[in-house]
């Protein structure tokens, strides 16, 4: 007996079930009805086409009394840390609200550190032959803004890390990574 094709087993009935049921002459099932046009909606571009850059949510960096008490006790606002440099340097940077309070912080004689407990690390500023120390020393003056770099060599801070900064009395607790 001579093998037959597919199509000699099955029938042409049951070869329409597997084939497109237009070749076959089915007609498509009838609509309803017409159907319902949507509303012409406005296309705004997404946001993250064309290299822009998404809105985000950026909430007050100091919960509650902590933003107050840097700003009534040391005199500072507007308190950063962040990575520079490829993550090579983290720059401590503030604002001055109230500079005979923030004076202790520009003191060339009070040591500073950043301090990663998550890392084991603590940070210093590191001095430059002709540069010499990365941090801004001179008088405070009222709505300016001051910063520090502190070396991190190996990159064991990163972001999102919490920290401490220490400058002589002055402790900032639990600071942010950026």
């Amino acid at each position: 007996m001579k093998p037959q094709g597919l199509r000699h087993h099955l029938g042409p009935g049951l070869a329409c079930l597997f084939l497109v049921p237009a070749f076959c002459g089915a007609n498509p099932p009838a609509s309803p009805g017409p159907e319902p046009v949507a509303p012409a909606v406005s296309r705004t571009p997404d946001p993250r086409s064309a290299g822009a850059v998404p809105p985000h949510y950026e909430p007050d960096r100091f919960a509650g009394r902590a933003g107050q008490y840097y700003l009534y006790v040391w005199g500072i606002d507007s308190i950063q840390v962040k990575l520079v440099q490829s993550g090579e340097l983290v720059r401590f940077s503030y604002r001055v609200a109230d500079p005979s309070h923030a004076r202790v912080l520009n003191e060339k004689a009070n040591e500073a550190s950043l301090v990663d407990l998550r890392a084991g690390v603590s940070l210093v500023v590191p001095t430059m032959e002709k540069v010499g120390q990365l941090r801004q020393t001179a008088a405070p003056q009222e709505g300016r803004s001051y910063w520090m770099a502190f070396s991190n060599r190996g990159r064991p801070v990163r972001r999102g890390d919490r920290v401490d900064v220490i400058i002589g009395t002055f402790r900032a607790r639990n600071l942010v990574v950026d």
